[in-house]
Protein backbone atom coordinates (compact mmCIF):
# COMPACT_ATOMS: atom_id res chain seq x y z
CA UNK A 1 0.00 0.00 0.00
CA UNK A 2 1.39 3.53 -0.79
CA UNK A 3 0.80 7.06 0.91
CA UNK A 4 1.79 10.23 0.83
CA UNK A 5 3.52 9.65 3.72
CA UNK A 6 5.47 6.94 1.86
CA UNK A 7 6.16 8.94 -1.52
CA UNK A 8 9.41 9.76 -1.72
CA UNK A 9 9.94 11.79 -4.72
CA UNK A 10 12.67 14.51 -4.44
CA UNK A 11 14.26 12.50 -1.32
CA UNK A 12 15.71 9.12 -1.55
CA UNK A 13 14.24 7.06 1.69
CA UNK A 14 16.86 7.38 4.18
CA UNK A 15 17.88 11.26 3.12
CA UNK A 16 16.40 13.65 5.68
CA UNK A 17 13.92 13.24 8.11
CA UNK A 18 9.87 12.41 7.79
CA UNK A 19 9.66 16.36 8.70
CA UNK A 20 11.79 17.29 5.72
CA UNK A 21 9.66 14.74 3.37
CA UNK A 22 6.73 16.93 4.49
CA UNK A 23 7.93 20.16 3.78
CA UNK A 24 9.18 19.18 0.72
CA UNK A 25 5.47 18.23 -0.02
CA UNK A 26 4.17 21.45 1.20
CA UNK A 27 6.36 23.04 -1.25
CA UNK A 28 5.11 20.77 -4.14
CA UNK A 29 1.54 21.91 -2.61
CA UNK A 30 2.14 25.79 -1.85
CA UNK A 31 3.45 25.82 -6.12
CA UNK A 32 -0.07 24.86 -7.29
CA UNK A 33 -1.64 26.27 -4.11
CA UNK A 34 -5.14 28.71 -4.91
CA UNK A 35 -7.17 30.26 -2.48
CA UNK A 36 -10.45 28.64 -1.85
CA UNK A 37 -12.36 32.21 -0.94
CA UNK A 38 -13.61 30.80 1.99
CA UNK A 39 -13.73 31.78 5.71
CA UNK A 40 -13.30 29.38 8.56
CA UNK A 41 -17.10 28.56 9.32
CA UNK A 42 -17.76 25.29 8.06
CA UNK A 43 -19.92 25.23 4.95
CA UNK A 44 -21.70 21.80 6.64
CA UNK A 45 -22.16 23.58 10.01
CA UNK A 46 -20.67 20.28 11.74
CA UNK A 47 -17.80 19.72 14.00
CA UNK A 48 -16.02 15.99 14.09
CA UNK A 49 -13.92 14.89 16.89
CA UNK A 50 -12.30 11.72 15.78
CA UNK A 51 -9.33 9.92 17.28
CA UNK A 52 -5.96 10.44 15.87
CA UNK A 53 -5.00 7.12 14.41
CA UNK A 54 -3.91 7.54 11.09
CA UNK A 55 -6.03 4.51 9.33
CA UNK A 56 -8.93 7.13 9.56
CA UNK A 57 -8.86 9.39 6.45
CA UNK A 58 -12.37 10.91 8.14
CA UNK A 59 -12.46 12.98 4.76
CA UNK A 60 -12.73 10.57 2.58
CA UNK A 61 -15.11 8.13 5.35
CA UNK A 62 -17.74 11.03 5.41
CA UNK A 63 -17.44 12.24 2.21
CA UNK A 64 -16.30 15.55 3.07
CA UNK A 65 -14.57 18.36 1.42
CA UNK A 66 -12.19 21.14 2.55
CA UNK A 67 -14.54 23.89 4.17
CA UNK A 68 -17.60 21.50 5.48
CA UNK A 69 -16.56 20.50 8.85
CA UNK A 70 -14.28 21.28 11.39
CA UNK A 71 -12.31 18.31 12.26
CA UNK A 72 -10.71 17.81 16.47
CA UNK A 73 -8.46 15.02 17.10
CA UNK A 74 -6.81 13.78 19.83
CA UNK A 75 -5.74 10.41 21.31
CA UNK A 76 -8.99 7.94 21.31
CA UNK A 77 -11.41 10.68 20.21
CA UNK A 78 -12.01 11.73 23.80
CA UNK A 79 -14.19 14.73 24.69
CA UNK A 80 -11.81 16.01 27.07
CA UNK A 81 -11.83 19.59 28.51
CA UNK A 82 -9.82 21.09 25.13
CA UNK A 83 -12.03 19.12 22.75
CA UNK A 84 -15.09 20.99 24.84
CA UNK A 85 -13.01 24.37 24.81
CA UNK A 86 -12.43 23.83 20.39
CA UNK A 87 -16.23 22.80 20.60
CA UNK A 88 -17.27 25.90 22.29
CA UNK A 89 -15.52 28.10 20.06
CA UNK A 90 -16.60 26.21 16.97
CA UNK A 91 -20.16 27.10 18.12
CA UNK A 92 -20.47 29.97 19.39
CA UNK A 93 -17.59 31.84 17.23
CA UNK A 94 -17.66 30.49 13.47
CA UNK A 95 -21.39 28.80 13.93
CA UNK A 96 -21.48 24.74 13.93
CA UNK A 97 -24.57 23.21 14.94
CA UNK A 98 -23.64 19.50 14.86
CA UNK A 99 -21.20 16.85 16.58
CA UNK A 100 -20.15 13.87 15.40
CA UNK A 101 -18.01 11.28 17.50
CA UNK A 102 -15.68 8.59 15.42
CA UNK A 103 -13.90 6.33 17.59
CA UNK A 104 -12.83 3.14 16.16
CA UNK A 105 -12.26 -0.31 16.35
CA UNK A 106 -8.31 -1.43 17.35
CA UNK A 107 -7.83 1.56 19.51
CA UNK A 108 -4.75 1.67 21.23
CA UNK A 109 -6.49 3.31 24.39
CA UNK A 110 -7.72 0.03 24.55
CA UNK A 111 -4.34 -1.36 25.35
CA UNK A 112 -2.51 0.69 28.19
CA UNK A 113 -4.33 2.00 31.41
CA UNK A 114 -3.95 4.88 33.72
CA UNK A 115 -0.63 3.33 35.02
CA UNK A 116 0.51 4.64 31.81
CA UNK A 117 0.70 8.53 34.07
CA UNK A 118 2.44 6.62 37.10
CA UNK A 119 5.28 4.82 34.56
CA UNK A 120 5.95 8.88 33.51
CA UNK A 121 5.93 10.03 36.35
CA UNK A 122 8.34 7.27 37.68
CA UNK A 123 10.55 8.22 34.61
CA UNK A 124 10.46 11.94 34.62
CA UNK A 125 10.17 13.03 38.06
CA UNK A 126 6.31 14.31 37.51
CA UNK A 127 3.12 13.34 36.76
CA UNK A 128 0.93 14.77 33.95
CA UNK A 129 -1.83 16.58 34.83
CA UNK A 130 -4.09 14.87 31.91
CA UNK A 131 -5.94 11.45 32.61
CA UNK A 132 -4.69 8.80 29.82
CA UNK A 133 -8.70 8.44 29.29
CA UNK A 134 -7.92 4.45 28.59
CA UNK A 135 -11.41 2.23 28.05
CA UNK A 136 -11.91 -1.76 27.53
CA UNK A 137 -15.49 -0.64 25.71
CA UNK A 138 -15.09 1.29 22.34
CA UNK A 139 -19.07 1.29 22.56
CA UNK A 140 -19.03 2.66 26.12
CA UNK A 141 -16.52 5.35 25.63
CA UNK A 142 -18.27 6.49 22.10
CA UNK A 143 -21.92 6.82 24.88
CA UNK A 144 -19.56 8.75 27.63
CA UNK A 145 -17.72 11.04 24.93
CA UNK A 146 -21.12 11.77 23.72
CA UNK A 147 -22.90 12.57 27.37
CA UNK A 148 -19.87 14.82 28.04
CA UNK A 149 -21.11 16.80 25.16
CA UNK A 150 -24.69 17.02 25.33
CA UNK A 151 -23.97 18.28 29.65
CA UNK A 152 -21.40 20.97 28.93
CA UNK A 153 -22.77 24.06 29.83
CA UNK A 154 -20.29 25.55 27.40
CA UNK A 155 -22.27 24.46 24.59
CA UNK A 156 -25.60 26.27 22.13
CA UNK A 157 -26.10 23.37 20.39
CA UNK A 158 -27.09 19.52 21.82
CA UNK A 159 -30.02 18.49 20.03
CA UNK A 160 -27.54 16.89 17.13
CA UNK A 161 -24.82 14.92 18.98
CA UNK A 162 -24.33 11.31 17.41
CA UNK A 163 -21.70 8.70 18.06
CA UNK A 164 -20.06 6.12 15.94
CA UNK A 165 -17.29 2.89 15.78
CA UNK A 166 -15.40 3.51 12.70
CA UNK A 167 -14.37 -0.34 11.74
CA UNK A 168 -10.44 -0.24 10.52
CA UNK A 169 -10.98 -3.35 8.56
CA UNK A 170 -13.84 -2.35 6.36
CA UNK A 171 -14.11 0.92 6.86
CA UNK A 172 -18.13 1.27 8.19
CA UNK A 173 -19.36 3.84 10.34
CA UNK A 174 -21.54 1.52 13.09
CA UNK A 175 -23.93 4.07 14.87
CA UNK A 176 -23.86 3.90 19.04
CA UNK A 177 -27.50 5.08 20.79
CA UNK A 178 -26.86 7.13 23.70
CA UNK A 179 -27.45 6.38 27.44
CA UNK A 180 -30.56 6.86 28.43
Amino acid sequence: MSTSAHATSGTALGEGTVTDRLVEANQRYAADFRDPGMDARPVLKVAVVACMDARLDLHAALGLELGDCHTIRNAGGVVTDDVIRSLTISQRALGTRSVILVHHTGCGLETITEEFRMELEEEVGQRPAWAVEAFRDVDQDVRQSMQRVRTSPFLLHKDDVRGFVFDVRTGALREIEPAV
